[in-house]
């Protein structure tokens, strides 16, 4: 594909107008709407293909959040996108104030392969709502669906509006090198820092939706049935890989046992005796990242699972039991079905624990007790969290979703999602009389002290 070409046409399609357009904006969130329910049956073929996930689980966490998102959008959009009054000072008397919400222009959108379906299209759909003009790069890891992705946008959308463009590392690159006016990346540190980098040469704002280590903690007055299978559902969802699966559990010293023990029922209640042949256990996405997970289980205690298969690649949901802090283990992001678990004394140590660590894309408590709610939330900081459940507030479109620090930066999902890709232009008409002269040199004490007073 001739990107440069690509990129043209997509600048002179949003220097018409077009996109800025309410009705027009409305229209392509409804085809993409159509589009998503009459291609459904592609769209979770191609997910079974990819990542070996059940229709439920495409469904559950892909295509059902999607259609939430752009349903959310299409109902407030109008008034979203509305010029709104703000006031101004009395110093510019007679004056008006009104910010203007308006597209940046073009955007590029990088997604990943663990759920290439939603993590492609919700921010595309905000980038639609807000008036932009979008290019897709989908991930080379999840052809059939990079494959469908472009099948179905292409059905309804012209390029020069909204284009697809596969391909591997080096169209990533090719891509960077263009001039977008707004980035959103999904995906690991490493390349978000080579991202913002390549953003920053071209002073592109960014998003950066990117993962590390969940932390997922349980106090003393957890309902410990409940949490076992919540935090097995969070966890082992997409084979965890999911950028806001619990990384590591911390229990209250004495309960590693009994909890485990829970965990492991639920374990087999969700996937039965054998977890490798179930149908509801997705793959892990290649080889080498299977042999990745393997390596990080070397000299660790598994108290159970840790079978695997290579063809297609799967892992058991899997046990650590207290692994060293320093341990790769527990300082790179496991991406897999390896759930570690700690002891800990007092909820102020566990805090410490999560604290001593990188900022987490989630942090998850299951207690009773709303003090220790309020403790945890002042005492920590994440882009989300979550009390009593695991991975849920992903699909909560009121909320905002993003990282902070080495977790990423922005958020989106509903109202967010039109605020990342919205600049709000701040617009001041004046009146034409009267014209104070006390702004205008010379000044004196005089001119001073009446400054003073109007601009207190």
């Amino acid at each position: 594909m001739d990107i440069p070409k690509l990129l043209k046409s997509q600048r002179d399609f949003f220097a018409t107008g077009a996109t800025r357009d309410i009705d027009y904006r409305l229209g392509a969130l409804g085809l993409l709407a159509d589009a998503l329910e009459r291609r459904e049956g592609m769209l979770i073929d191609a997910l079974g293909r990819d990542l070996g996930k059940s229709p439920m689980e495409s469904y559950m966490t892909e295509l059902g959040i999607l259609r939430g998102e752009v349903a959310l959008l299409r109902k407030n959009l109008r008034r979203w996108a509305r010029p709104r009054r703000v006031p101004a000072p009395l110093a510019q008397f007679p004056a008006a104030g009104r910010v203007h919400p308006q597209p940046y222009g073009q955007v590029l959108v990088m997604a990943p392969w663990n759920y290439p379906v939603q993590l492609s299209l919700v921010p595309l759909a905000g980038a639609l709502a807000a008036g932009n003009t979008v290019v897709l790069k989908p991930s080379e890891d999840a052809p059939h669906t990079a494959a469908a992705l472009e099948q179905l946008l292409g059905e309804v959308f012209r390029p020069e509006y909204i284009a697809v463009v596969q391909g591997g590392r080096e169209t990533g690159e090719a891509l960077l090198e263009e001039r977008f006016d707004y980035i959103f990346f999904t995906g690991g540190p490493a390349v978000g820092r080579a991202v913002m980098e390549a953003a920053a040469r071209h002073l592109t704002p960014v998003t950066l939706e990117l993962g590390g280590k969940s932390p997922c903690i349980l106090d003393e007055t957890a309902d410990l049935p409940l949490a076992a299978r919540r935090v097995a559902f969070g966890k082992f969802l997409n084979s965890g890989q999911t950028c806001v699966a619990p990384d590591y559990l911390l229990v209250p010293e004495g309960k590693q046992e009994v909890f485990s023990k829970l965990l492991r029922r639920a374990v087999l209640d969700f996937f039965g005796p054998a977890p490798l042949d179930s149908p509801d256990l997705p793959c892990i996405i290649h080889r080498r990242r299977l042999d990745r997970l393997a390596q990080l289980l070397e000299g660790q205690k598994i108290l159970w699972g840790g079978g695997v298969k290579t063809d297609p690649p799967r892992m058991e949901p899997t046990l650590v039991d207290s692994p060293d802090p320093g341990s790769p283990l527990m300082e790179e992001e496991i991406f897999g079905p390896v759930l570690p678990v700690l002891p800990y004394r007092t909820l102020e140590e566990a805090i410490a624990f999560v604290n001593a660590r990188e900022k987490p894309l989630a942090l998850y408590l299951f207690s009773r007790d709303r003090r220790a709610w309020r403790r945890v939330l002042a005492g920590t900081s994440s882009g989300g969290a979550c009390i009593n459940d695991t991975v849920v507030h992903l699909s909560a479109p009121a909320l905002p979703f993003g990282g902070v620090g080495q977790s990423g930066m922005g958020a989106y999902h509903g109202r967010a999602s039109f605020d990342t890709f919205t600049h709000y232009r701040g617009v001041l008409r004046r009146g034409l009389r009267p014209d104070l002269p006390i702004r205008y040199p010379p000044y004196n004490d005089k001119k001073l002290a009446l400054i003073r007073r109007l601009l207190k």
